[in-house]
């Protein structure tokens, strides 16, 4: 069986999320391509994979550079046609971007069925399954897949020996230039700033106060907060599903709901009416959804979105980047203009997660969320040391939430992980470090060893 791997160079080393992706396709065959898209410099980072069996191509050329996430796909899929393969795997996205949309937009380009968020796959006969975070699912070879960072990439063999890397240009490819780099890229980077959403004002208490608070907290009655627009309004635009109409009134005079459907459905009827604006929830369903209607309709999509505005005609969207530390403002050059939105979504009353702090200490973890009917969760350094499972993983590279009541254990308050429980009504951080971040972003904070 032949799997091509499409893998992306960020600041020197392997997406994490395409390192799984690759470490799963070793698994599966030993018939492995990596495919990359990058400047000449990525060839030494992409070297090393071929000491692992894999061969690699680069795909380079300046006709490329500035590639959003449409171009990106375009051009790998010129690549892909030329390639022979049963199986095609992506990571489930990269870590700058945070997208998750160059898997789905492959896929419909290459007319592929589609799985995402894999957390294991197998392969028999002529059909793949997989066990994903929205359930099982099976296709048909030949399909595209992306993967959760559920495998690690394996060490190479201190026998195995370097190989050469395949580079192309646009001179093989023969890409229209109007679909590559800037050019061919319908969504614009307006400006980046630091991003500074989600700090709190912690008020510290000592551990014999944690349970009588969290009690307090649990009876006390949510008030969601509500965003007054200020500005000039669109005249209508598309939600796709009801947990984002709540967003596109506060920017619009009509919401038009759209039923969730198939894509090529969706597709189908903005090509009829021709709609200025589409919005998507940020879920699951969303994040697999919109990219695939984006590139049916050639447009451009903003993921994650946590801001929208507008000046009547243009949507303005704003969404966090670079794992968080930046906040980006963004435009899209083409309509309809499509945006996937955070919006507050179903959670637990209270979680209780854990960090590498509480390594060794997990038990008491678990014990602390049984006496508060509590579920539990994990920053990704618990995970990396084996002492949780991904699927309890909260971060940009695991799961957002938004419960009642969230405490954080042992957690250093990493950006990664502070962005993906911003929706919390209340945030609760235990720490032995007075100075660690996780208090800036916290409502209470207790310091001592949990």
């Amino acid at each position: 069986m032949r799997i091509l791997v499409c893998a992306k160079v960020i600041d020197g080393e392997i997406n994490p999320f395409d390192e799984s992706a690759l470490e799963c396709a070793l698994m599966l065959s030993d018939d492995v391509t990596v495919i990359s898209m990058g400047p000449p410099s990525c060839e030494n980072v992409l070297k090393p994979l071929t000491r692992l069996g894999a061969k690699v191509t680069l795909i380079s050329d300046s006709l490329y550079a500035g590639s959003d996430t449409l171009a990106t796909a375009y051009v790998l899929m010129t690549a892909i046609k030329k390639e022979k393969y049963d199986l095609i795997l992506c990571g489930r996205q990269s870590v700058d971007g945070d997208t998750a949309q160059v898997g789905p937009m492959l896929a419909q380009m290459l007319g592929l069925p589609l799985i995402t968020n894999a957390l294991s796959v197998k392969v028999k006969g002529k059909n793949v399954s997989a066990e994903t975070r929205m359930g099982d699912e099976k296709a048909k070879l030949p399909s595209l897949i992306t993967v959760e960072r559920g495998y690690v990439l394996r060490f190479p063999s201190i026998f195995s020996k370097l190989g050469d890397v395949r580079v192309i240009d646009n001179k093989v490819l023969d890409c229209e230039a109007s679909k590559c780099g800037l050019q061919g890229s319908p969504t614009r980077v307006l400006k980046v700033f630091e991003n500074e959403r989600g700090k709190r004002k912690c008020t510290f208490i000592t551990m014999k106060e944690l349970l009588p608070l969290i009690k307090k907290l649990v009876a006390a009655e949510h008030i969601e907060e509500k965003r007054e627009y200020i500005g000039k309004k669109l005249k209508s635009v598309w939600a796709v599903g009801e947990e984002v109409a709540e967003k596109a009134k506060e920017i619009s005079e009509e919401v038009v709901l759209i039923e969730k459907s198939a894509p090529d459905k969706i597709a189908a009827r903005a090509k009829t009416e021709k709609p200025d604006v589409i919005l998507w929830n940020a879920d699951l369903w969303g994040r697999k959804t919109a990219p695939q209607v984006a590139a049916m309709l050639d447009t451009g999509l903003c993921a994650d979105c946590t801001m929208l505005e507008t000046d009547g005609k243009n949507l303005i969207m704003y969404r966090p980047a670079r794992s968080g530390n930046i906040t980006a403002k963004i435009k899209c050059v083409k309509k309809p203009q499509m945006a996937t939105v955070r919006t507050r979504t179903e959670s637990s009353d209270i979680i209780v997660a854990g960090g590498k702090g509480v390594a060794d200490k997990t038990e008491k973890l678990y014990e602390l969320a049984k006496k508060l009917g509590a579920e539990t969760g994990a920053s990704r350094g618990l995970v990396d040391m084996d002492k949780a499972p991904y699927d309890k993983q909260i971060g940009l590279t695991g799961k957002a939430v938004s419960p009642k009541i969230y405490v954080a254990i042992g957690i250093s308050g990493a950006v990664q992980h502070t962005c993906a429980v911003e929706g919390a009504d209340t945030i609760i951080a235990i720490n032995p470090d007075k100075d660690a971040r996780i208090f800036e972003y916290a409502d209470y904070g207790i310091i001592t060893a949990f």
